[in-house]
């Protein structure tokens, strides 16, 4: 019976209904560790590809 006071026939929120909403800009932990690591897989993608760059010009590359 309170959730049909909130909503009018339109079924459009009210200003009560409005009031009550929370949520929805907070940052959690698993969104940082996701960050994190997606960080940490850019930069160790660069450090391998500029050791290779490195390893072409100078002519240092490992024999099989």
């Amino acid at each position: 019976m309170v959730m049909q006071d909130l909503i009018d026939a339109d079924n459009n929120l009210t200003r009560k209904e409005l009031v009550l909403i929370v949520g929805g800009r907070s940052l959690s932990g698993p969104i940082i560790n996701a960050f994190n690591n997606t960080c940490k897989t850019i930069y160790g993608f660069g450090q391998q590809f500029g050791g290779a760059v490195r390893r072409i010009i100078t002519r240092n590359l490992c024999r099989f």
